[in-house]
């Protein structure tokens, strides 16, 4: 039985996970023939929290307990936090000038910011997942993958939690949030400062824990074709008009809806300037000799990722959410080619 799970592993890792995007849009329009869209989005919401809960921690676990760090390492983590809190800052700073560009009132203002700032979040642990396959990219993948899962499932939602608390108090009638969306950032940081204790306290990897090891990159290795199938169902046939590309490219004359504007600079923000500027910097270490050809593609291709699916768990913090989807379902379906494209040329050049 191990044996057969083991020889399973790399089939449900890599790019052999991608189909599943494909595989959730197609189930999820299917059944769209016999039960309501909104009962199936319940469904999905439920099963999104499973993966939330008992998978994606676990992953992260596995990825810092898998990944010893050295004096390298280190300095490759360094850079990754750096990288990551740039994304955040560029963020920030391209919704500021859109605030005052536009003249936001100071509800809409708050709302933009924290709906912009969040959907900055990259899909780095299911779409990203591709990379850890690839000689010579499995570390500074893995860590990446790593410290985005505490950027996006601890510090992000602590942030909004902590801003939504003080927004609350200005509010006649405030609206609570559930206790689990309170408890998660707590809740999944344990598990990466499990991990991390327990490497430096006893130097293994899961490969030293025999059948049980193998069990457990099992399970995590599941996380990212379950959670690329909970991507795909969240794409509905209805998004892919010809009519809604044209909105978000700003060719429909009719429209005005300030939503489409929403949409189309995060779309801008995360598919565009940000891997550009991120290119760029990186680009120039490399060409200094200042980093490997390795760090530079795995950063390049996680600042090109589409953004998140998880995101739509923190509508409740106060987010737009028919921004949030709209800017979830084009990124997926623009970066996801993009992603593929940029890690078969990658690994053929780096």
């Amino acid at each position: 039985m191990i044996d057969l799970i083991q020889s399973i592993i790399p089939y449900i890792s890599g790019l052999y996970t991608l189909p599943w995007i494909l595989v959730g849009f197609l189930v999820s329009s299917s059944l769209t023939l016999f039960f309501p869209q909104e009962r199936i989005d319940r469904t999905m919401k439920q099963i999104g929290l499973i993966i939330l809960y008992c998978f994606v921690p676990v992953l992260v676990f596995r990825i810092f307990f898998d990944t010893p760090i050295g004096l390298r390492e280190l300095f490759f983590v360094i850079l990754v936090v750096l990288t990551i809190s740039g994304m955040y800052v560029l963020a920030y700073i391209f919704a500021l000038s859109r605030i005052r560009k536009h003249d936001l009132k100071k509800s809409q203002a708050r709302l933009y910011m924290k709906t912009v700032l969040t959907n900055q979040g990259r899909s780095s642990a299911f779409v990203g997942g591709a990379m850890l396959t690839i000689p010579g990219w499995g570390v500074p993948a893995g860590i990446f993958m790593a410290f985005v899962g505490v950027a996006l499932f601890a510090v992000v939602p602590y942030t909004l939690l902590h801003l939504n608390n003080r927004e609350q108090k200005e509010r006649d009638e405030p609206v609570h949030l559930p206790w689990f969306l309170k408890v998660y950032p707590w809740y999944f940081i344990s598990f990466a400062v499990a991990a991390i204790f327990l490497q430096r306290l006893t130097g293994l990897t899961t490969r030293d824990w025999g059948d049980f090891g193998i069990l457990l990159r099992f399970y995590t290795a599941l996380t990212i074709p379950a959670a690329l199938y909970y991507v795909g169902s969240g794409i509905h046939p209805n998004d892919l008009k010809i009519g809604e590309l044209k909105k978000l490219a700003g060719l429909d004359k009719e429209e005005t809806d300030e939503h489409w504007r929403w949409v189309r600079q995060i779309f801008l923000l995360t598919a565009v300037y940000t891997p550009l500027v991120f290119a760029a910097i990186f680009g120039l270490l490399l060409i200094l000799n200042i980093i490997p050809a390795s760090w530079f593609a795995v950063i390049v291709i996680n600042t090109a990722l589409p953004i998140t699916s998880t995101n739509m768990f923190l509508v409740p913090y106060g987010l737009d959410k028919r921004a949030t989807a709209h800017s979830i379902t084009w990124s997926t379906l623009i970066c996801v080619p993009v992603t593929v494209l940029l890690i078969g040329l990658f690994s053929i050049f780096f």
